[in-house]
């Protein structure tokens, strides 16, 4: 039962209260702003940001005037169709529509009205059906946090750090109308900071992320995802208001399905360089085996849950191998991942096999096989697509990643309809009450495509702050 008791005093009131600082809560503080209402932005820990910072900064939109000067053929049904293949048809069809029916619009406003710089070019990732991923120019979710924060300061807002939300309060009439919050709170103690309570007028927006460091959560949902299995997260991705969001009556929806990310390496903590090389090389351009066989085993550019699934049925790391022409190729430098020892040099396939204890005459029979495949440009095993700049594996010196899945990615949370509104148990809006990003859920289904996760939390952060400020007040 949720307690309706509400205090006698308030200690602060803005129209809009937004729980979060990442891409989501960001952008949302920017629509309510521009729209008019006040706005107090809250984050739990010591910094701006959480874990969109630490994101690859990678941002998928169909049909932009990228692809298009490009001869790229795309659009928002084709994006819409791959999310859903991958989602395993999952996936609530209205909010996958809004998402990429905007998807163009809103990449194309992080460039005309947040300055966000990207690479001069464009990608495709696993699951994806054309190139449409776009990198920002130092590779990494801070490059857009920068110019969000630019943004939110330029308009006049500020963001209460070591703020933990404590209790979403709702009214007797069944309206979101507020929080309790713990100013000066000290990770991760609960009971620490001073007990505030501060009232939305119009709305509280719920953009707090997902819950990949969270183990009793996951591990209820996903018992193999104990701590023995690593996060690429930020160690603050915790769910403590995605269970208060449930307590009060939002619907949950997908909790189990958790994703991992297949480009991750057990030499290194968290994310981590490693999936530079993996995702942008030596799966696009090179391929995976199975140090026990020699042997391929998974088409190296399908979706993450699929590369994922086939790594843990090996039952150990596996290797990811390209060379120095699908690096060049590739257009990335990996010399921060050969210093840090993550990717190792060598200079015959037989120094491969030999210092991972491989095969070589299954290696060498997979790698001929390989070569045959693109150079007849259809892979007739797995059915990989070859890009078009792809070479044989046959230019020395040879690269090389060892791969095991960490958990990147929550796909559930609460259930949100194409106003960002949360949906309750009866599956009606509550009132004043909204969400963006990881904390919701129905999105991406099985498996969220690799770069739509920033997408997704700039449109319906955006989408969530214009309906939140067209509330009434209270």
């Amino acid at each position: 039962m949720v307690d309706k008791k509400l205090p006698q005093k308030w200690d602060e009131k803005a129209d809009i209260i937004i729980v979060g600082s990442g891409f989501a809560g960001l952008a949302a503080a920017i629509e309510t702003k521009e729209a008019g209402s006040s706005v107090i932005i809250l984050e739990k820990m010591k910094g701006y940001g959480g874990n969109s910072t630490i994101s690859d900064g990678v941002i998928a939109a169909a049909a932009t005037k990228i692809q298009a000067d490009l001869e790229i053929t795309d659009s928002s049904q084709h994006m819409y169709e791959d999310m859903l293949k991958a989602g395993l048809g999952l996936n609530q069809p209205e909010l996958v529509q809004a998402l990429t029916e905007r998807s163009s619009e809103t990449f194309q406003w992080t460039i005309d009205f947040l300055g966000v710089k990207y690479l001069n070019r464009v990608d495709q990732f696993g699951g994806h059906s054309v190139p449409r991923s776009y990198t920002t120019y130092n590779r990494s979710g801070s490059a857009i946090i920068k110019q969000l924060l630019q943004k939110v300061n330029d308009l006049g807002m500020r963001i209460r750090t070591k703020v933990f939300l404590q209790t979403i309060l709702v009214d007797s009439k069944e309206r979101i109308c507020g929080v309790l919050v713990r100013d000066g709170y000290e990770y991760p103690d609960a009971t620490t900071g001073i007990a505030k309570y501060i009232k939305a007028r119009k709305a509280v927006i719920l953009a707090t992320g997902g819950f990949a460091n969270d183990i009793e959560l996951r591990t209820s949902q996903d018992p193999r995802l104990t701590s023995e299995i690593g996060s690429t997260n930020k160690y603050s991705t915790t769910g403590e208001a995605l269970r208060e969001a449930l307590r009060i009556g939002a619907m949950p929806v997908h909790l189990s399905w958790i994703q991992l990310g297949p480009w991750a390496s057990p030499d290194e903590k968290a994310y981590g360089i490693g999936p530079d090389f993996a995702s942008y090389i030596a799966f696009p351009y090179g391929i995976m085996v199975n140090p026990k066989t020699g042997n391929r085993f998974v088409n190296e550019l399908a979706d993450r849950k699929i590369r994922s699934d086939a790594i843990l049925l090996v039952g150990q790391p596996c290797i990811g191998i390209a060379d120095e022409e699908g690096i060049r190729a590739s257009g990335h430098r990996i010399e921060h991942c050969l210093r840090k020892g993550v990717v190792k040099k060598f200079n015959q396939i037989h120094e491969i096999a030999d210092y991972y204890q491989i095969p070589i005459h299954s290696l060498k029979k997979t790698i001929e096989q390989f070569n045959d495949y693109v150079d007849q440009r259809f892979d007739e095993d797995f059915n990989k697509p070859i890009l078009s700049n792809a070479k044989p594996l046959r230019y020395p010196p040879f690269f090389c990643i060892r791969l095991w899945p960490k958990v990147h990615h929550t796909m559930g949370g609460v259930l949100i309809n194409s106003k960002a509104q949360v949906l309750n148990l009866s599956l009606q809006p509550m009132k004043g009450f909204y969400a963006a990003g990881e904390v919701t859920g129905g999105i991406h289904g099985a498996c969220r495509l690799g770069s739509c996760a920033i997408i997704d939390c700039l449109v319906f952060g955006r989408i969530a702050g214009r309906y939140a400020a067209s509330n009434q007040k209270i």
